[in-house]
């Protein structure tokens, strides 16, 4: 038989290699209230396998195992500012810090990823400690530490958040709808002349007062206000740290406006903190106390902790300064502070401290009466300031 011009038979072609197994989806514990919140904002929330003791939002977190507690109590400002000097003083440099951790929960939990940070010593768990507890799990969990300065930092946070849990896609879409609503405050304040009444001082913490720091004293400023004892950067960024005043330092100042907001303290802890001083000479006369231009915030669920809700306190700012009600969240929790006596002369008292408040603003420049009425105010969130 003649051979075949044909050419050779193809060898079988070899059968397709399995598909790998899906990717398990990260274990990942919090130890940062802010971390919490980005985590969720991200699309996170499913992966959460523990948080620290101050994470309480979402409300859906706070049924999640707590790894955290605090060393110190508080009993009030003045007392738990000295017993964080003292513990920090005596800790020295070895890492303990003001809040213990539950090595054996946390190893029980086998977290691919902690959330934390290293900016704060005194609002979470020391960093030394996350690493010297990191290093004895196996297989060795990834840190996220998050250091945000300013506002443009949290939405960068939002996205490193999102890229180690696999939510790229999820973190880019919500960092960019949270900077619509700042570029928003932004144009819409830059477009308006600047309020006669734009001073802000600020207490985040009242005995001793703090001042504002990092990225508020930038929201300030974004909102059309400003914050001459702890201006924002030149640049627009964020400023230095929060640092302990004299009361002398806060009269100095001469606030357009006084906004409490402590750290870590919901309404109902800042009006009780903030009565411990409203009897002092210093404070009765401050400008903006005559005015009725004292309000009272939230701090912890919308200031301290440097998470997505920052923008609704940028957007509450806007409406306080600029004159503008209707700019300020739904549900925003915040009260004008009502000096004592009015209260307890009843509604007819408050009505003339109004009067008085606005009359007082006029004659300063106009630029958002206090009326001594109550603003709707959102549940208190509990404690937590990082």
């Amino acid at each position: 038989m003649p051979p075949s011009d044909a050419p050779p038979a193809a060898a079988p072609a070899p059968a397709p290699a399995p598909a790998p197994p899906p990717a398990r989806a990260p274990r990942v514990v919090s130890l940062l209230p802010s971390a919490t919140e980005i985590v969720c904002a991200v699309g996170g929330a499913p992966l959460l396998a523990g948080r620290s003791h101050e994470c309480d939002w979402p409300p859906a977190v706070r049924g999640l195992p707590i790894l955290t507690a605090a060393k110190t109590k508080f009993e009030n400002s003045q007392q738990m500012h000295d017993a964080v000097v003292e513990t920090l003083s005596k800790e020295g440099d070895s890492g303990m810090g003001l809040y213990s951790v539950d090595a054996a929960l946390m190893e029980a939990l086998g977290p691919d990823v902690i959330v934390t940070q290293s900016l704060c010593e005194v609002c979470s768990v020391d960093m030394r400690l996350v690493e010297r507890l990191c290093g004895r799990l196996q297989p060795r969990p990834r840190i996220i530490s998050l250091n945000p300065f300013s506002i443009e930092d949290v939405l960068r946070d939002c996205v490193t958040v999102g890229a180690a849990l696999g939510l790229e896609a999820e973190a880019e879409a919500a960092a960019a709808a949270l900077s619509a609503r700042v570029e928003a405050v932004r144009a819409f304040a830059a477009a308006r002349p600047a309020p006669g009444l734009r001073r802000v001082g600020w207490m985040e913490w009242t005995e001793p007062i703090f001042c504002a720091g990092h990225w508020t004293p930038q929201l300030i400023a974004m909102a059309g206000g400003e914050h001459p004892l702890n201006p924002a950067a030149p640049d627009g960024g964020g400023a230095a740290p929060s640092r302990a005043l004299t009361n002398e330092e806060f009269v100095a100042s001469d606030p357009d406006w006084v906004i409490v907001c402590p750290c870590g303290f919901d309404l109902a802890e800042t009006k009780r903190e903030l009565a411990r001083i409203t009897g002092q000479p210093w404070w009765r006369g401050l400008r903006a106390v005559r005015a009725g231009r004292v309000a009272l915030v939230d701090g912890n669920a919308m200031f301290n902790r440097p998470g997505p809700r920052l923008v609704e306190g940028l957007e509450f700012l806007a409406g306080l300064l600029q004159g503008r009600q209707d700019l300020i969240p739904e549900g925003f929790p915040w009260e004008w502070w009502r000096p004592e006596e009015a209260v307890a002369a009843g509604e007819e008292a408050s009505g003339e401290a109004a009067a008085a408040a606005r009359a007082a603003a006029a004659a300063d420049g106009g630029g958002g009466a206090a009326p001594a009425a109550t603003a709707a105010a959102a549940p208190a969130a509990g404690r937590g300031c990082a």
